[in-house]
């Protein structure tokens, strides 16, 4: 294990994640409020850490191992949680606790979107660009970024991107050079933003407001600077540009850049993944519909306009509202929070176990069926038409598992600290697939919960963010051993 050569660079992305809190200390400047002294101060604490980290060890050099790139992955995202909440905890308004101001940074970097911070709409602008802010860093994967600068440094970056990227099928690299392939991806990420951003603005959102939604949009977070969500603007067309722009950042990245680079846009038609992505969101949006109808929740109109939003919301685990979903017939929440288990494609923004996993399990159970009639067939699992390796498929089951195992601990876990049924099986559910609203108690924010369920839920959106393996692979023997 290369000890100090992960110090050095945990030090740099410190000192590159701090400034991070400049531009909401502009934004406070720039309205005249008080917050913008504690985001200052968190600059300087975060930078001097960092630079104190760096400093012992800068002139070390060696080439990062796989096990070295999973130590500083989880590390980095662990420090980056922690330090991202000096500057919640050093504001005034809101006052947070350290459990309060920890799960709200670390709900904003994993793109979760739970909150324990009220009142959103009287707060400080600085306090809520930042947020949003957290969200987007989040999105694509700060380490993402710091592979395109590392290089630079005289540091290898292949087994951060490893460790970082969602999915089964990490080896893929859309470039020749990884530094090149992070480019790219941030290109096309911040493009996507721009967009957003710009069509937020023309449909009606005030130009602080557009910004700041396109980060947690374009990043499926779903924070937003209002307490009524989305709902706030009331608005079918601002609805629709959420819809159109969650859709898309649910889609595999890699697709973007193919689409991008050839100009056509059969390359997400031709892709199984996105393919049985649109298919699930399609599905949810007319049974969603068809439910809201029939119970006579709304009328016909306002039915499909909120079905479709939450539909594609809580699917892509974006996690925004237009309505309180909670209020809707019984099975319609709890199939939403079902959906989000399958989450966006691999290599999105989105959480959940990813749509190609879930395939891979459907394919490999119907293989299985297959062979219980003829035992001596040979069926090969295949998306499109390419075969896919026995390896891969082994991950994907062992991945499942341990996603279903570390639920059910945690689950009980919450359970034993007094939460009802309906609040800890949601609020983990949320959590975990990186998707922010739940039910009962945590309907609409998770201020009422206790500390310790505070951290024991910001385990889970790490553990989530991380994909599980990345993180849990650190708490076995054999990863320390030489």
């Amino acid at each position: 294990m290369q000890y100090s050569q992960i110090q050095r660079i945990l030090g740099m992305l410190l000192m590159l994640f701090s400034t991070s809190m400049l531009p909401s200390a502009g934004v406070g400047l720039f309205y005249g409020e008080q917050a913008r002294e504690a985001f200052l101060a968190g600059f300087i604490f975060t930078l001097v850490v960092g630079f104190l980290v760096w400093l012992p060890v800068r002139r070390r050099r060696a080439e990062l191992r796989t096990r070295d790139g999973y130590l500083i992955t989880v590390l980095f995202w662990l420090v980056l949680g922690l330090f991202g909440a000096v500057p919640l905890y050093l504001l005034e308004l809101p006052d947070l606790s350290v459990a309060d101001s920890v799960f709200e940074s670390f709900s904003g970097l994993t793109t979760t979107g739970a909150t324990v911070i009220t009142g959103l709409d009287t707060l400080p602008r600085a306090l809520l660009f930042y947020r949003q802010q957290l969200q987007w860093f989040g999105g694509m994967g700060i380490i993402v970024l710091a592979v395109a600068i590392l290089p630079l440094l005289g540091v290898g970056g292949m087994q951060l991107y490893r460790a970082e990227m969602p999915g089964p099928l990490k080896e893929n690299k859309l470039t020749p050079r990884i530094a090149e392939t992070a480019k790219v991806l941030w290109l096309i990420y911040a493009g996507m933003t721009l967009a957003c951003a710009l069509a937020y603005w023309a449909a009606g959102m005030t130009l602080f407001d557009a910004i700041s939604h396109s980060f947690s949009t374009v990043a499926i977070g779903g924070f937003s600077t209002h307490d009524a969500s989305i709902g706030y603007f009331d608005s079918p067309l601002i609805e629709a540009i959420c819809i159109v722009f969650m859709i898309i950042a649910g889609i595999n990245f890699a697709l973007h850049f193919l689409v991008w680079r050839f100009r056509s846009v059969k390359s997400y038609w031709q892709d199984p993944e996105c393919k049985a992505y649109l298919l699930i969101l399609f599905s949810l949006f007319l049974f969603s519909s068809a439910m809201l109808i029939h119970f006579q929740q709304y009328d016909v109109w306002t039915s499909i306009r909120f079905a479709a939003f939450q539909a594609v919301s809580i699917a892509t685990t974006a996690g925004f509202g237009v309505t309180d979903f909670s209020s809707w017939p019984t099975v319609l929440p709890f199939l939403l929070l079902y959906a989000s288990f399958i989450g966006a494609c691999a290599g999105s923004t989105g959480g959940g176990m990813k749509v190609i996993r879930v395939i891979l399990l459907y394919k490999q159970g119907t293989r299985e069926t297959k062979r219980l009639l003829h035992s001596h067939g040979v069926f090969p699992v295949k998306l499109g038409n390419k075969p896919v390796p026995d390896r891969v498929l082994e991950a994907v089951w062992g991945f499942c598992a341990v996603y279903v195992f570390a639920f059910a601990v945690l689950f009980l876990i919450l359970l034993s600290t007094g939460l009802d049924f309906v609040t800890a099986f949601s609020a983990l559910a949320a959590c975990i697939n990186n998707l922010g609203p739940g039910l009962g108690e945590v309907s609409s924010n998770y201020t009422n919960l206790s500390a310790t369920v505070k951290w024991i839920l910001s385990f889970a959106m790490l553990l989530g963010r991380l994909e599980v393996f990345t993180l849990l692979i650190l708490l076995t023997p054999m990863f320390w051993r030489r």
